[in-house]
């Protein structure tokens, strides 16, 4: 299950690899997709119910769950199929940023609370925390927002503007790009990833407050922080010389 730059990487190795018959599958809720150069599908499961049927019906001998540390009720649908059908199961978390000497974080575990974390004074706000959240900040209309998402959005807000971008992102571009918009303060949830972590720097460097949106709590399963090493979970699993089928 992948949403992840290590979900893919992971999978274009496997294809590699004539031992694995590997599956990659997205959510889709990002409609401009970048699929990889190995089997994908594109959708829900149709909830823990469809998950399961799933791995039952193409006899998955292992299931890797490298989505994103925010797809929370993905994670949890693993956890409860594997359950059920007793599918080895693998998640693939990079670890949370912590924080460093200069920065100005402010963590909170909801977007409610980023919200309230905004104050009640018009601020230029800049927010990486993709579009299915943004609603959010339509409960605090006096700031300016300045959005970014891979895909381009619309939200009903009278000072907000959308900037379709994808990453990886560097330092130099991320503080050139808040200096040119004046951004007094950041919102970002804590995906851990080194692609967008250069908004981290950068604000870090200008002295920018950061709104820092803690990671969901998932229900526990094995887990590895890289990719690499679900290759070396997949040997001890099933055996160097095994033929394996898994997603």
């Amino acid at each position: 299950m992948g949403g992840t730059s290590d979900g893919r990487q992971l999978a274009e190795r496997l294809a590699l690899d004539p031992r694995y018959g590997v599956v990659l599958s997205f959510a889709g809720r990002t409609r401009s997709l970048q699929l990889p150069p190995v089997p994908c599908r594109v959708g829900g499961f149709g909830g823990v119910e469809g998950l399961v049927e799933y791995l039952r019906r193409e006899s998955c001998q292992a299931l890797i769950d490298a989505t994103h540390p925010f797809a929370a009720q993905m994670s949890l649908h693993a956890v409860r199929a594997v359950e059920q059908t007793g599918t080895p199961l693998l998640r693939v978390e990079c670890p949370a940023w912590q924080r460093a000497a200069g920065d100005r974080w402010r963590e909170v575990p909801d977007m409610e609370q980023a919200v309230a974390a905004l104050g009640q004074a018009p601020r230029r706000v800049f927010s990486s925390v993709g579009r299915l959240e943004v609603e959010a900040f339509r409960a605090a209309p006096q700031h300016h927002y300045l959005l970014r998402a891979v895909d381009e959005f619309s939200i009903e807000l009278p000072h907000a503007r959308v900037l379709a971008a994808r990453g990886p992102f560097d330092v130099a571009g991320e503080r050139e790009l808040f200096e040119r918009e004046r951004v007094e303060l950041i919102v970002s949830k804590n995906a851990g990833t080194a692609a967008t972590y250069a908004k981290i720097e950068a604000a870090r460097a200008l002295g920018l407050p950061v709104v820092m949106l803690a990671r969901p709590v998932l229900p526990p399963a094995p887990t590895v922080a890289m990719w690499q090493s679900a290759l070396d979970w997949l040997d001890r699993l099933h055996g160097a010389g095994a033929s394996r089928r898994g997603v």
